[in-house]
């Protein structure tokens, strides 16, 4: 009971010292700093941190207990685009008074973790009390950034780190060097959007790593909730605002833990979703490593793939081609040429799934062009008369592309007229459904009367 006692007491103190305290103009706006001091003390009060004073100003500095976050950094570093296994990785995320780059805009709360060891994974938070604090701020974060380490964030490439380069600059002063920047966010699109609403961090937690925060503050609200604390306005509300950001540094190593863990040995990954297959391939095939790449398409192939049925048809589904038939009212017009893909950012009714873009004809198209791209004819001819035995408009695509390979690497030109004479069946069933590909028949036309001109006889014969 004693030891309760003393913890509500602590409790109430620091509540009471995080209140709002009404002081004059003056005060705030004295040259000794008192309004600061105020500020910076009431702060630490609220996210139970403490004030750092040094020549250059006021900070508040917050550290949590060390975690046990384990990274196996050798089978991360066997993924495409991650950083070398013997580097220094400090996550970093930032908490700022808007959602601009610009000028006018700064980071009130740096979030920063790094790893001791193999597996503790340690976390501080760098609070500013006033805008004038700032330079101290500046020079804490780049006192926690070794210039060997990656820094490891969360869209923070294309807004995290250029709004911190633009305050460094702005205070005339040169960012902090690091060896590289690990940006997660194009990461989980490139692999996971297919089952996936969005590419927020909140919901790649839920969708991956099962973890579902409540009562988190909102984005939005962030901005608001400092102003009114610079305004006199209690500080309270900031300490939600750092359990938030706590959460996000956090989830950045456990989110790097889930990559290496589930997709950096390559028996392993074999069990994963098709989707989450077909995207890393393509991430292998971008640094061109395409036998990996096959390896990954070759064990997503001969899977079904899930598909999420919704109730209510969004405006993506109109605009597919195959996905209603011709005559209904809910298809455009289709005057055949290019088809329009679908926007992975399409709006759906709130909790249902967005539907997987990769399909299995999908997957097996890619496996077709990277088998081309290894030089491996034979088979990329195999894999595309497969495609092109099937309906639709990927039947005349495929067509095409094995009249190239049969033409062109092959030297088999009987067999790329008969692959273009199948082409333009398929046209033709098409049209008959009232689904032209003009684009397409055109090209197969130029096809076939330039392989009938070289083959002469014999090119007449194929029909």
């Amino acid at each position: 009971m004693i030891d309760g006692a003393a913890t509500l007491a602590r409790r109430l103190e620091r509540y009471r010292a995080a209140l709002p305290t009404v002081l004059p103009p003056a005060a705030i706006d004295a040259r000794d700093g008192r309004g600061a001091s105020d500020l910076a003390v009431r702060l630490a009060a609220a996210v139970d941190g403490e004030v750092v004073t040094s020549p250059e100003g006021r900070i508040v500095r917050c550290e949590v207990p060390v975690r046990n976050v384990p990274v196996d950094r050798w089978r991360l570093t066997t993924l495409p685009g991650q950083p070398p296994p013997d580097v220094p990785l400090v996550c970093l995320d930032t908490e700022t008074t808007g959602l601009a780059t610009a000028a006018g805009t700064a980071a009130f709360l740096v979030g920063l973790g790094w790893w001791e060891g193999s597996d503790r994974y340690r976390q501080i938070q760098l609070l500013l009390p006033d805008h004038g604090e700032e330079r101290a701020l500046l020079t804490a974060i780049q006192a926690a950034i070794p210039p060997s380490a990656w820094l490891v964030t969360y869209n923070g490439r294309g807004f995290d780190w250029p709004l911190l380069t633009t305050r460094y600059r702005l205070a005339r002063r040169d960012a902090p060097a690091h060896a590289g920047h690990l940006d997660l966010l194009p990461v989980v699109r490139r692999l996971f959007r297919h089952r996936m609403i969005d590419a927020r961090l909140r919901t790649a937690e839920a969708e991956l790593l099962g973890l579902h925060r409540v009562g988190d503050v909102e984005g939005w609200e962030i901005p608001g909730r400092y102003h009114e604390f610079l305004r006199g306005g209690s500080a309270v509300p900031l300490a939600e605002v750092a359990r938030h950001n706590d959460q996000d540094v956090r989830s950045l190593a456990w989110l790097l833990a889930h990559l290496a863990d589930r997709y950096g040995d390559p028996f392993d990954r074999s069990g994963a979703p098709p989707g989450d297959l077909a995207g890393l391939a393509r991430s292998f095939a971008r640094e061109n490593r395409l036998n990996e790449a096959l390896d990954c398409l070759d064990a997503a192939v001969d899977r079904p793939i899930p598909r999420t049925v919704r109730s209510t048809p969004s405006s993506a589904d109109a605009g597919r081609p195959d996905d209603a038939p011709w005559w209904s009212p809910r298809r455009p017009a289709d005057f055949g040429g290019r088809q329009e893909r679908p926007s992975i950012a399409t709006v759906v009714p709130r909790g249902a799934a967005l539907a997987a873009p990769w399909t299995t004809e999908r997957i097996a198209i890619d496996r077709a062009h990277l088998l081309r791209r290894l030089g491996r004819f034979p088979e990329a001819d195999e894999a595309w008369s497969a495609l092109a035995a099937g309906p639709g408009r990927i039947a005349i695509v495929a067509a095409v592309e094995l009249a190239k390979i049969r033409e062109h690497r092959l030297r088999d030109r009987r067999g790329a007229l008969e692959a273009v004479v199948h082409g333009l069946d398929a046209v033709e069933r098409r049209r008959r459904l009232g689904r032209p590909e003009p684009a397409l028949e055109a090209d197969l036309l130029r096809r076939s009367a330039r392989l009938r001109h070289r083959l002469g006889p014999i090119g007449r014969s194929v029909r």
